[in-house]
């Protein structure tokens, strides 16, 4: 039987696709790179924004009208898929992957509220073979009222540095050069368990081999919290001077609404102690333009905060209302407003960059 699997989404995503492969293929399960030469798809789905999720569909309901179709990802766990797509074959959650052989080999629903197994353990089919994708945790302890991702995902489950390390040394072996640390917030990892980021970047970094490892987005609130031993940390050669530090909102007003918990100044105080330490390290972070309750006044002070920190990275995205969330149930704002204020934070960062580039083209001179 031939297989295509299409896939959306974060590198978690990612990951948890190439987990789908190696297990089929483990199973005899031939792998295609078109829908047109699969027997099935297999659809990975990713739930945070109304625009990924009507490209999901569309693609689904167009394929699912020649082809056997699976659904499975985060968002399966935030809609009811057989409510938009009539002729879905099987529905699965991201808790159930390792029983997909067995969903193929006999066409069923399955989600599981129970803890998965260790994904780690799963065979790999890698996307690229040079890069090695290693989920760290799964869930969250976070509680922001736009996220889709926690219904899906749910509470924080660390695996084990152990585990970790023997996933990291087979990446290693197998010719992995670049190795990605994800997971849905990388600061709060090993909470659950005892440990924490830090304990497990020391560890990772004594793995003999020629690789560097990119530490996925950190939510600032958890970042805090391990912020002198994580910088210590990051000063291996081994580890890439890159944070993912997504702010979401320069307003305290916004931010508390959005039950992110930290506050402006948590965000601004770890990105000046990680410049002041690496002076060549790319800062990201992320923006929601158009939360509900967000004024001008609000979003001017965004565009503020923008423009004093100067982020080499800038990920915007226009409020989208997810189902089961807070904030869906919140006023929304005009889709007018939103577009306006999207453009004048995007032409804000283009001009960032630009200085950005043209101050870097001065020191090389």
């Amino acid at each position: 039987m031939k297989i295509f699997i299409k896939t959306y989404g974060c590198q978690a995503n990612i990951s948890d696709s190439e987990a789908m492969a190696g297990l089929l293929k483990e199973k005899g399960y031939e792998l295609v790179d078109s829908e047109d030469k699969a027997d099935f798809i297999i659809a990975n789905t990713c739930s945070v924004k109304n625009a990924t999720q009507s490209k999901e569909l569309h693609y689904l309901n167009e394929i699912a009208k020649t082809k056997k179709v699976i659904v499975g990802g985060c968002l399966t766990k935030t809609i009811n898929i057989r409510k938009y797509i009539d002729n879905v074959t099987a529905v699965f959650d991201t808790n159930s992957i390792n029983k997909l052989p067995d969903i193929l080999d006999n066409p069923h629903d399955e989600f599981s509220n129970e803890k998965e197994k260790n994904r780690l353990n799963l065979p790999l089919v890698r996307v690229e073979n040079d890069v090695g994708i290693i989920p760290i945790s799964q869930g969250c302890l976070n509680h922001c009222d736009f996220c889709s991702t926690k219904l899906a995902r749910g509470n924080l489950r660390s695996y084990r540095i152990g585990d970790i390390k023997r996933a990291f040394e087979k990446a290693v072996d197998e010719g992995c050069k670049k190795i990605y640390l994800t997971s849905q917030d990388n600061g709060c990892y090993g909470f659950d368990i005892g440990t924490n980021l830090p304990e497990l970047l020391d560890e990772l970094t004594q793995i003999k081999g020629d690789y560097i490892i990119r530490v996925g987005m950190m939510n600032p609130w958890h970042l805090n919290k391990i912020l002198p031993d994580l910088l210590e940390s990051c000063s291996s050669d081994k580890i890439m001077k890159f944070l993912h530090i997504p702010v979401q909102s320069g307003s305290e007003k916004i931010l508390k609404h959005m039950k992110r918990i930290h506050t402006v100044d948590n965000f601004k105080f770890a990105v000046k102690l990680f410049r002041k330490k690496f002076s060549d390290i790319t800062i990201a972070t992320d923006i929601i333009v158009g939360y509900p309750l967000e004024s001008e006044e609000d979003f001017e002070e965004t565009l503020n905060l923008i423009e004093e920190i100067k982020p080499e990275v800038l990920n915007i995205s226009k409020f989208s209302s997810r189902p089961g969330t807070q904030a869906s149930k919140l006023p929304q704002l005009k889709s007018e407003i939103i577009k306006e204020r999207t453009l004048r934070l995007t032409f804000l960062y283009q001009k960032i960059r630009k200085e950005l580039t043209e101050s870097r083209l001065q020191k090389a001179i």
